[in-house]
């Protein structure tokens, strides 16, 4: 029983999970709250809101998880035998009835955040997302670029929830006055800006993963990067992405932030922390050769999102 719980949790991907949560609060309490209280607002959305919009998307990522290993079965034998669950410990039926019962709770918790905002945009959200992911699981993943975009996208998406449900609660109490403020922009603007950076993080390190994992995909005639364009003229688009992912952070802290001038402040020295580590990815990218070198790439990716994401905290320090 509890050797089948621990592949349960392996199976959706429980660390990710927890990272997809924390950010929802993160975004939440440390971005779109200060916002709201600069502009005399306050706190907007019940902790049973915010608590409703976290489980929506872990829920629905988590059946997203389960969906995808149950049809990459074939994959992941040959790119990762050791870790194939589906088929194992879990079979078949029941990781699609935990992915069915997973998504559906999750839905219905989104649709509940909708309701109570009385937002079509939210609603129609959490009904398409599970679909996207079935869809790209089942077939989109091995059309060219298509998969790889629809999963940054949806990460991005994360930190933009955050953002519909403070503007849609801002429209429901006081609508009125709405045209006459730019806090809604404002808000669009920021927890945009921390949704940009998750979407480019999230398509680079997708394609890494899909470098690593060229022989699997190969043998399955899937249309990754790697298998379409060759591994060299891949690399080259993924060095492409990740100067551009700096150039933009230079952008945000030169343009954006009113404490740009100063070389000493927290948020230099963190931006200049991030900045160093995309481009540390350049190296360890045209470094790799084998799987595992392809896989430790791919975990500093995920390591500079993740920090990139606490960046969240350190706003209302400077």
């Amino acid at each position: 029983m509890i050797e089948n719980l621990k592949d349960i949790l392996r199976l959706v991907r429980w660390s990710n999970l927890l990272f997809l949560g924390a950010l929802v609060w993160l975004m939440e309490k440390w971005v779109a709250v200060p916002l709201l209280d600069q502009a005399a607002f306050g706190e907007q959305l019940p902790w049973w809101v915010v608590l409703l919009i976290m489980s929506a998307t872990v829920l629905i990522a988590a059946g997203g998880y389960v969906i995808n290993d149950y049809f990459d079965v074939k994959i992941d034998r040959i790119n990762r035998p050791d870790a194939v669950i589906v088929t194992r410990s879990v079979s078949k039926p029941t990781a699609m009835w935990l992915s069915i019962a997973l998504s559906g709770v999750g839905i219905v918790c989104g649709i509940t955040v909708a309701i109570w905002l009385r937002s079509l945009t939210i609603g129609i959200l959490f009904i398409i997302v599970p679909g996207l992911l079935w869809f790209y699981s089942s077939s989109y993943k091995r059309l060219f670029m298509v998969g790889n975009l629809i999963i940054a996208a949806l990460a991005g998406l994360t930190p933009m929830l955050v953002a519909l449900a403070n503007v849609a609660v801002l429209q429901l109490r006081y609508g009125i006055i709405m045209p006459y403020t730019t806090l809604p922009h404002t808000l669009y603007a920021w927890l945009g800006g921390f949704a940009l950076f998750a979407f480019l993080l999230t398509w680079i390190r997708e394609i890494i993963k899909d470098l690593q994992d060229q022989m699997g995909d190969r043998e399955l005639e899937c249309h990754s990067l790697p298998v379409v364009w060759g591994e060299t003229w891949t690399k080259i688009f993924v060095t492409v992405l990740l100067v551009l992912t700096v150039v933009l952070m230079g952008y945000f802290w030169w343009f954006v932030l009113p404490f740009s001038t100063s070389w000493t402040s927290l948020s230099t020295r963190y931006i200049a922390v991030l900045g160093i580590m995309v481009l540390s990815v350049i190296w360890l990218l045209w470094s790799a050769k084998i799987p595992s070198e392809y896989k430790t790439c791919q975990q500093v990716v995920k390591l500079t999102m993740l920090l990139g994401m606490l960046y969240s905290i350190c706003i209302v320090r400077g």
